[in-house]
């Protein structure tokens, strides 16, 4: 799947890069950048974790003439006179004025280094309102992010993770050079789609997909970590042997009557007793007034 989504995102697209301290995902974004350029498209990078020349200088053989890098790194809350872009410039309108001031046949795709970064100084039901306006508004083609889960609360990752259409999730591999990238994709119908491979990039940026994580083999399980029976040190069994078993099969329950018993029960038999009423002069019983012998 990670092939497939480096090959294009879809219009109105919104794909997060989830690392954290042990692995970082700026590699991958660069591939979605190179990847980017190589189709052809124009890509705006709001950079403010690192400066031009390192993000431009790890894209060696890509056509660099369509990428346009917005400096928010050097000062990106606006201490100077005159800042390039800052923190507070992320908005529907002035991403929008940014992404325009260059004449482009098509929308473009916009690669934000990083998310994190904003986080830290606009609250995220804002970052999440500018997302999705920008999703829906038609500047930009589409929108990469970089997010660093550790610094984070679970709520805020969880906000822009169920907002995105793809979310892509990197952690190391067991080998130097390899890491694993769990994918979360939404299509437009509402299908969820998961998988899990294991990659390495290469010099020129290209990702090579090795093989499905499921596939490195069966976890062995910890002794440690042997599910404890809770009824292991009781004074009493809470279990039948199957003899025990048998002879509550065969037992019979007091108000479950046999067919034999309720035959009985209904059918009167010679040598039964009965009650036997005759009702004598004294019994001037009225159908019209039951209570007329009552003194009322």
């Amino acid at each position: 799947m990670l092939p497939e989504l480096l090959q294009g995102v879809d219009a109105g697209g919104l794909i997060v890069i989830q690392d954290c301290a042990g692995y970082s995902g700026r590699r991958l974004l660069q591939s979605f950048i190179s990847a980017a350029l190589n189709r052809d498209e124009t890509v705006h990078v709001i950079g403010f974790e690192v400066s031009e020349e390192e993000l431009i200088g790890g894209l060696k053989g890509s056509s660099t003439q369509r990428l346009h890098f917005h400096d928010a790194f050097t000062d990106p809350l606006g201490w100077t006179d005159h800042p390039a872009f800052t923190v507070r410039q992320f908005n529907l309108d002035e991403v929008t004025h940014l992404v325009k001031q260059t004449s482009l046949p098509k929308a473009p795709t916009l690669v934000i280094d990083s998310l994190s970064w904003i986080l830290r100084h606009v609250s995220p039901a804002a970052v999440c309102k500018t997302l999705q306006q920008l999703r829906k508004g038609g500047a930009v083609r589409a929108v990469i992010g970089l997010l660093h889960t550790d610094m984070h609360q679970r709520g805020t990752v969880g906000s822009l993770c169920h907002l995105a259409t793809s979310v892509i999730t990197v952690a190391p591999g067991m080998k130097g050079d390899e890491a694993v990238a769990k994918i979360t994709k939404r299509s437009k119908s509402g299908k969820v789609m998961l998988d899990e491979e294991i990659f390495h990039i290469r010099e020129d940026l290209a990702v090579i997909v090795q093989s499905k994580a499921s596939h490195t083999g069966h976890k062995q399980p910890d002794p440690s970590e042997k599910e404890t029976d809770p009824t292991a040190n009781l004074t009493f069994n809470l279990r039948l042997s199957d003899t025990e078993r048998e002879a509550k099969k065969k037992l019979a329950l007091p108000f479950v009557f046999s067919k034999e018993k309720k035959t009985a029960l209904l059918h009167s038999v010679p040598g039964s007793g009965r009650i036997l009423y005759e009702p004598d002069a004294n019994d001037d019983f009225d159908q019209e007034d039951p209570d007329d012998d009552l003194d009322v």
